[in-house]
């Protein structure tokens, strides 16, 4: 019942209880006894703890991610590579005010670290919009040997040696003004849009506490755009165009939040409690993960989205799921001889 209403594109909760109760007659299978109703689903979004799908939510993700554990990067690395970053959804702060944002406006932030093999979150937690980005680091465990591509929301020198000294590395955009010396100058390609591979050392009183050991910047200048981008990194051994391909790839985490946002209505709620948000939040991850599952599982090459929309219009029928999910191309029949008149016939009546 509540994950009817994202998959099916419903707008409210009065919405959904009309597409039920049209489905009647196909509810009994999926496990409903009796009519729904619109209070009951409201009784729910405010009283069933949000953590159940959360929790749900966690264990669909242990297993999406074993399936896609050896999905190529198109990179030649063993190591597991995350992307961490935060999208902000905007609220009425009239109808949501717990969601402190700015004062005349409210907000929660979905903060997600996306494992870029299959594109699958492992890590996600919903705040109000004031928290900082940087926080979210604070949240994780590191996995020593995992990359953490990061943008330059996160630049914060103490929590990234946090991550080194527990064996963790980091691609993290930073500004050029960065307050720094160079100590070593490595030979790069020009031609490949590179412009510097270096060793450096923190030049400012805090920074340099925060971050003592050495670091390796790179400066890469975008051919298409003619943007200059400056990364920092503690990963000493991949070559620097690597280093350049990984930030590309953590805007596959800009894609998992607006894939979530358009196509599981998560711009809208169907309540405007907190915990009605929330569980909105990870039934919507629990429908992607899903997705992701079944989409491995049976092999398929359509698009998540191709898939979503096939489940929106096949979901109360009994057949089975790879039936439903089977795409295939559209082959010329020849004409079939029967006495049956075509609708231009119809039409024309030639």
């Amino acid at each position: 019942m509540n994950f009817a209403g994202p998959t099916t594109y419903r707008e409210s909760l009065r919405d959904i209880e009309a597409s039920l109760s049209a489905q009647s007659h196909n509810l009994y299978h999926m496990g409903f006894r009796e009519t729904v109703r619109r209070s009951t689903l409201a009784d729910a979004n405010e009283n069933r703890d949000w953590r159940i799908y959360a929790e749900f939510a966690q264990r669909l993700i242990i297993q999406a991610r074993k399936l896609y554990s050896t999905e190529s990067l198109g990179l030649d690395l063993s190591n597991t590579v995350y992307a961490l970053d935060s999208t902000t959804i905007d609220l009425c702060m009239s109808l949501f005010p717990w969601a402190h944002f700015r004062s005349t406006k409210s907000a929660v932030k979905m903060h997600t670290l996306l494992d870029l093999r299959g594109n699958i979150p492992s890590f996600i937690h919903i705040s109000d919009g004031k928290l900082h980005d940087i926080h979210a680091l604070d949240l994780l465990i590191p996995e020593p040997g995992a990359i953490y591509v990061m943008d330059r929301g996160y630049v914060d020198f103490s929590r990234l040696h946090t991550l080194h000294r527990a064996g963790s590395f980091f691609v993290i955009r930073t500004k050029s003004n960065l307050d720094a010396h160079r100590v070593y100058s490595r030979p790069v390609d020009r031609s490949t849009g590179l412009v510097c591979d270096q060793s450096i050392a923190l030049d400012g009183y805090n920074t340099s506490k925060d971050y003592p050991d050495h670091l390796r910047r790179i400066r890469f200048r975008d051919p298409e755009t003619d943007q200059t981008l400056v990364f920092l990194s503690n990963q000493f051994d991949l070559d620097p165009a690597t280093i350049c391909s990984l930030y590309q790839r953590r805007w596959q985490v800009e894609l998992f939040f607006k894939w979530i946002k358009q196509h599981l209505r998560i711009k809208q709620f169907y309540g405007t409690s907190e915990n009605a948000v929330k569980t909105q939040i990870w039934i919507a991850v629990s429908v992607y993960v899903l997705v992701a599952i079944v989409k491995k599982q049976l092999q398929l090459e359509a698009s998540l989205y191709t898939l979503l929309q096939i489940l929106s219009v096949t979901l109360f029928e009994k057949i089975p799921l790879y039936q439903a999910l089977a795409v295939t191309e559209n082959k010329k029949e020849p004409p079939v001889q029967a006495k049956q008149l075509d609708l231009f016939t119809l039409l024309t009546g030639h």
